[in-house]
């Protein structure tokens, strides 16, 4: 191959998101998008210059919520950028963790902004400044109507499903609660407040209603305190409808089951587990990829008979209606039991000749050992049978002949084994074998006639 003397530099972090910003901009479809971004940087740019002539932290607290249009537009930008990319080896399962991410770090900055708010409320309850109306309801309206404009122009993909997927807030609830009632009035109007609110054009409405009804009473009774009232109540107004968002979405980052998936899943798992070849579906996990995107992995173990790429296509088949990137592992059942031969052993297989003779280290002299139990006089020491050297139960059975008779119990005679060192001249080499012990052999179950001894009679 090319032999490069000088490598090239990487690009930096910024030369990458230029490259990333051009890919994005280059779709006719997020023109409209960033000429919005531009317009909201100019409208915020005068809302806080009319915060800081107004004194109003009512207004200001409004004003976030403008910079968190600004967020959703950069979370639309996302969403292009991650339709435009397709999987790397590196982010195996594409790019639409960065959507959810997204939408988390907006509501959480969006929360954080309304504890700032709720900080500097409580000061200036101790010292509330004089609050100047001059441009309080202008900044009210041009924030309501481009906070409104945006929400309801720009087609936001990901928040749009957080909204819906979400837990509703409390607003949300108090309002339905207040739309049942009206609608209860006049049932013509159960079209338009029946059904669940947006809760950003719910919060857009409800915290410019906050603002008018300050600037209303600061003019009539210069009551300065109801401007900090009202910035508190924006700001519960923004904590309460951006946290559902966050903990949605939270749950998406953990790899989480979404609870109302999970009975369903629950359901094709048990029609899986009936399929011809199937004997058992484990290791089974489902989590939320993106929004509406739900990725799982399971193992099936078939029968060895069974058809893999048969059961497989039937596994897949089942689990993609639900599960849209599926990992299926198939793998054939391979256990084997051991098998006992309960077959009579044939009388050939007593012949030494055929056999693996163990070879054992030099013993020590006869007069050493107990003519009683055949080992070692020595009680201290193990039996010979269990020291280092003897064969582990992975050598191949061996099957040893004791050519003496076993003389009849109670007679007087001494029916203790051989000595070692005839035992040693036979080519034997495993201690403790006696006429006591007949045949020693490597079998569990042996049967009761084990052949013919050295006389050519049957071994009683």
């Amino acid at each position: 191959g090319t032999i490069h003397l000088f490598r090239k530099s990487q690009r930096s972090l910024v030369g990458k998101l230029t490259h990333e910003f051009r890919l994005v901009a280059a779709d006719r479809r997020s023109w409209k998008i960033l000429l919005f971004g531009a317009i909201n940087l100019i409208c915020i740019g005068f809302l806080l210059m009319w915060c800081s002539s107004t004194n109003s932290i009512a207004l200001t607290a409004y004003t976030y919520l403008t910079i968190f249009d600004l967020f959703s537009l950069i979370t639309c930008l996302i969403s292009y950028w991650v339709m435009m990319k397709k999987p790397s080896p590196i982010y195996s399962f594409g790019f639409e963790r960065f959507e959810v991410l997204a939408v988390f770090a907006s509501t959480v900055l969006a929360q954080l902004g309304a504890l700032f708010i709720l900080k500097e409320s409580a000061e200036r309850f101790l010292e509330q400044p004089e609050i100047h109306t001059g441009r309080l309801l202008v900044g009210t309206f041009v924030a309501l109507f481009f906070n409104l404009f945006t929400m309801l122009s720009i087609k936001n993909k990901p928040f749009a499903y957080v909204s819906e997927a979400a837990s509703t807030s409390w607003l949300q609830e108090h309002v339905a609660d207040l739309s049942r009632s009206i609608c209860g009035i006049i049932p013509g109007l159960s079209s338009i407040f029946l059904p669940r609110m947006n809760p950003f054009v719910l919060i857009d409405i409800a915290g410019a209603l906050a603002l008018c009804i300050t600037y209303m009473l600061i003019e009539i009774n210069n009551y300065f305190a109801v401007d900090t009232a009202s910035a508190i109540a924006i700001a519960l107004m923004t904590f309460g409808t951006m946290y559902p968002m966050s903990v949605y979405s939270g749950k998406v980052l953990l790899q989480t089951t979404p609870p109302h998936v999970i009975g369903q899943l629950d359901k094709l798992l048990r029609e899986v587990s009936t399929l011809d070849g199937v004997l058992e579906v484990r290791n089974e996990h489902f989590w939320t990829l993106g929004f509406g995107t739900l990725a799982g992995s399971v193992h099936v173990r078939i029968r060895r008979d069974a058809n893999e790429q048969m059961v497989l296509a039937h596994v897949t088949n089942r689990l993609y209606t639900l599960v849209s990137t599926l990992t299926v592992q198939i793998f054939k059942d391979d256990w084997i039991r051991p098998t006992l031969s309960s077959v009579p052993i044939a009388n050939n297989i007593l012949n030494l000749s055929d056999h693996h003779v163990i070879p054992m280290p030099s013993l020590k002299a006869a007069d050493n050992l107990n003519p009683v139990t055949s080992t070692p006089a020595k009680p201290s020491s193990p039996p010979p049978e269990f020291s280092f050297n003897t064969p582990g139960k992975n050598v191949s059975p061996v099957i040893l002949l004791n050519t003496q008779t076993k003389p009849p119990y109670g007679l007087g005679f001494n029916h203790g084994s051989a000595p070692y060192s005839s035992v040693l001249s036979q080519g034997l080499g495993i201690p403790g074998i006696g006429a006591a012990q007949g045949f020693r052999t490597g079998f569990a179950n042996v049967p009761g006639r084990y052949g013919t001894n050295a006389r050519g009679q049957p071994r009683p």
